[in-house]
């Protein structure tokens, strides 16, 4: 009889040594975002700062000294205060902020011989880094990892003076500002650091902590600084040259080109001017033999705000200032530097992408245009492009590096070299030529040989061209990356207009939504239908997600408001039947269904993803049923799931209305989620579904989790028919809730009848004493409440105001 051997697991890079504890030396604003990132990820944290040298007044009146406690950990508390307080939070889940204990280098340093993990992110100046390493040596124990998060500090010289032990575990890890938000993690070794340590940064920084680690060398500002200060300055620089104004400036290099909101002027003020003078300033003495060094020269208008200490938002005012009684807010005209009302900006490349969604299909059409935007865009983007080739392999060996780390460090969508790939290489050597400047002979070498992108797929495999060996090759990652861009031509099962069917490989169907927001319409429910057929015919497994910014925004609101206004009742409520049809099919089919959310799952997103049999949530994901605030409530099997899950809540000596007044108040007052730890909090996720950090391994995390419910023997569910609701005694005590905040003024008269139906669903309905019933009473009893409010005036009024401005209305 024929046997087969199991291979043997390999052992991952990041499980080679555990962190479990983990020192963090410095409080200051990174150091105390850091400490509460590794909080998130469960890791015991000690956050240290330097103890007081004298004491303040309030601390004198109390009759304290510097031996008190209370003041030899003020500045670390304070510090950590501070971030507690600000917004966007730094942690998951406020709870976690037992995971941090604050302590000061003189008292606590000792404790760092039981971290796993110490981070150095003490002031930028050399001296005094070198002077805590000292310290660290006396308490550090060998073969702890010992890391810094400089910017600007060569690495190789904070280490200098080091025992062998300290600079073979030495590294730079390079976190961006907020290290919850922003994904980039470099990495630079020293030539002392052991390349095992390395790979458990990279593997680590990638798997565990979510972030996109990329390689660097010890070069000034490293990778994602060199260059994207770089495109900023010398983008200033063109500016001033072509006249042209901040306002116009910021709409061409926001979200047009896939970039942030804030684009350059509003980036620059929130960043704080100062940093950006101090970088650029760091950059023009250090990089002496770069060709374009004259670009990190100040700009007329960066030293005239430096001379006036307009800083940006921590002063009050930089490009941008805002009137404290109007509340306008107005721009400096870069010509006078005076402040001047922003005007309106109107650009022909920008009139002729409006209707072109995909970044890397509105490129071309910018930069091509004959108008003064494509003017700027050819100049900027020459000078970019021919930069970055300029810089391999002075600041990275292979070009996906500084793609990686460009997009991850400053929310780029398309880095440098697919920006270049989506014009033409060809082209953009024309452009850079006509700029005056060199195309680097790498790059006219590959064009010779006939090889006409960076990048280029192979059998659904991403592969970047390699400088050293002249061929191409596949980009390196820490874990498996589903991105079905490169699988759309190869994979494809089926597809409609909203929702396209991928197989996924290994006996797994994914189904990917792609509307405007992944609203979920007919289309969207089309597809959800088509899925769970094709998946229990033909498959083991499916995989609801995709690679976008937002699982999905809601249900499309614009044919539910069509339908109201013209009374169509019977359309309404079979639309509503069909859309609880959907969600149940997605709960009770022969298949697992397992959602992979990410950014936005509002409403009916949030409700497909309650009926799943598992949710694999990015920590990013804001979920919420958002419904009332255009006027309904969840019909989509929300209010009947989150009822459903109050049922399952209780237990003995519970006071089981406690438990179901706090989901009615999550809906009540549309609350949002503000990370997925909070999701599961508030019951839209349960204990068994799983929450990752890195959106690259999302969805095949997501796969991985669907192939492990198949092969544990999946069993169709049968529907429920024993949720236990509390009837008419619950329901008047939620109406009276209602009337006094009615009488308080804290919710309008209509506010009160939505409730007031969320309040009867929720509680069953008018029954005698509390019941068990079963899930299709449920839904109908929130059917028939969200066909009742689309008769509403207010309600239609709530749901154009959506529809036409985005923003909800209170009346």
């Amino acid at each position: 009889m024929e046997t087969t051997v199991e291979k043997p697991r390999v052992q991952k890079a990041y499980e080679t040594r555990r962190i479990r504890k983990v020192a963090v030396l410095g409080a200051g604003v990174m150091g105390s975002r850091i400490a509460c990132h590794f909080a998130n990820i469960g890791a015991e944290v000690l956050l240290m700062d330097i103890a007081p040298k004298e004491l303040s007044p309030e601390e004198q009146a109390k009759g304290l000294t510097l031996e008190s406690p209370e003041v030899r950990n003020r500045i670390v508390k304070a510090a950590f205060e501070n971030t507690l307080k600000a917004k966007p939070a730094a942690l998951y889940n406020e709870k976690f902020a037992s995971r941090i204990k604050l302590g000061n280098f003189e008292d606590n340093m000792p404790e760092i011989a039981s971290a796993d993990w110490i981070i150095e992110v003490v002031v930028e100046r050399l001296d005094i880094k070198q002077k805590v390493f000292e310290q660290v040596e006396k308490y550090r124990k060998k073969g702890t990892l010992i890391t810094s998060n400089t910017s600007g500090i060569p690495i190789r010289m904070m280490a200098e003076g080091r025992s062998d032990d300290f600079k073979a575990h030495f590294c730079g890890t390079h976190f961006f500002n907020p290290p919850r938000y922003l994904k980039l993690l470099e990495i630079i070794p020293t030539e002392h650091t052991k390349p095992e340590v390395v790979e458990f940064l990279m593997d680590y920084g990638a798997q565990i902590l979510g972030k996109t680690t990329v390689l660097c060398k010890d070069t000034p500002a490293f990778i994602a600084n060199r260059v994207g200060v770089y495109a900023i300055m010398d983008a200033l620089h063109t500016i001033e040259a072509m006249g042209l104004s901040v306002e116009a400036v910021d709409k061409l290099t926001g979200p047009v080109l896939g970039r942030p909101k804030s684009a350059t002027f509003r980036t620059l003020d929130v960043v704080g001017l100062d940093t950006m003078i101090l970088v650029a300033n760091g950059l023009s003495q250090n990089v002496p033999h770069d060709e374009s060094k004259e670009a990190f020269r100040l700009p007329k208008s960066l030293e005239f705000l430096k001379e006036k200490n307009w800083l940006g938002d921590k002063s009050g005012q930089g490009y941008y200032k805002k009137d404290k009684e109007t509340k306008e807010i107005f721009a400096l005209d870069l010509k006078t530097f005076e402040y001047k009302p922003q005007e309106k900006v109107k650009f022909k490349a920008l009139e002729a992408t409006k209707m072109i969604d995909k970044v890397k299909e509105r490129l071309p059409v910018l930069i091509k245009s004959d108008d003064q935007a494509g003017e700027f865009y050819r100049k900027t983007f020459a000078s970019l492009f021919a930069y970055v080739a300029n810089r391999i392999p002075e600041i990275a060996d292979h070009l996906y590096q500084i793609d990686d780390a460009v997009c991850a460090g400053f929310g780029w969508e398309v880095g440098p070299f697919e920006t270049w790939d989506t014009i033409g290489i060809e082209y953009g050597c024309q452009i850079i030529q006509e700029a005056g400047k060199k195309v680097a002979p790498w790059v006219q070498e590959m064009l010779a040989a006939g090889n006409t992108s960076f990048y280029k797929l192979e059998n659904g495999k991403q592969l970047y061209y390699d400088i050293p060996s002249k061929s191409y090759k596949p980009i390196q990652k820490s874990g498996e990356i589903i991105i079905l861009d490169n699988i759309r031509k190869t994979n494809k099962v089926w597809g409609n207009a909203g929702s396209t069917l991928f197989d996924l490989g290994d006996g797994i169907l994914g189904l990917e939504f792609h509307t405007k927001m992944n609203s979920i319409g007919a289309e969207v429910i089309e597809g959800i239908n088509r899925a769970i057929e094709i998946a229990e015919k033909d498959f083991r497994g499916l995989v609801i997600g995709s690679n976008a910014e937002n699982f999905s925004a809601g249900a499309n609101l614009a044919m539910l408001m069509m339908f109201a206004i013209e009374q169509e009742w019977d359309e309404i409520n079979l639309m509503i039947a069909q859309f609880q049809k959907t969600m149940m099919r997605a709960r009770y089919s022969a298949i697992p269904v397992v959602t992979a959310p990410a950014g936005l799952a509002l409403g009916g997103g949030c409700e497909l993803n309650l009926h799943a049999d598992h949710i694999h949530a990015h920590a990013e994901t804001y979920m919420g049923l958002v419904e009332f605030g255009v006027g309904l409530i969840p019909a989509g099997g929300g209010s009947k799931e989150m009822t459903l899950r109050v049922s399952d809540s209780f237990q003995e000596g519970d006071v089981e209305f406690n438990n179901l007044q706090t989901a009615f108040m999550n809906i009540a007052t549309a609350k949002v989620a503000t990370s997925a730890h909070e999701a599961m909090e508030m019951g839209y996720l349960r204990k068994s579904d799983t929450i990752g950090l890195n959106r690259a391994f999302h969805l095949a995390e997501a796969k991985a989790k669907a192939i492990e419910l198949a092969e544990m023997g999946y069993t169709q569910p049968k529907q429920r028919e024993d949720i236990k609701v509390l009837g008419r005694s619950a329901l008047a005590t939620l109406k009276a809730g209602i009337v006094g905040m009615l009488y308080g003024n804290y919710i309008s008269e209509h506010d009160a009848k939505i409730a007031e139906k969320l309040a009867y669903v929720m509680t069953g309905g008018d029954l005698t004493s509390p019941q068990l019933v079963s899930e299709q009473y449920l839904l109908d009893l929130e059917r028939e409440a969200f066909l009742s409010l689309c008769g509403e005036k207010k309600t239609l009024e709530r749901i154009q105001s959506i529809l036409t401005t985005g923003k909800p209305l209170r009346n």
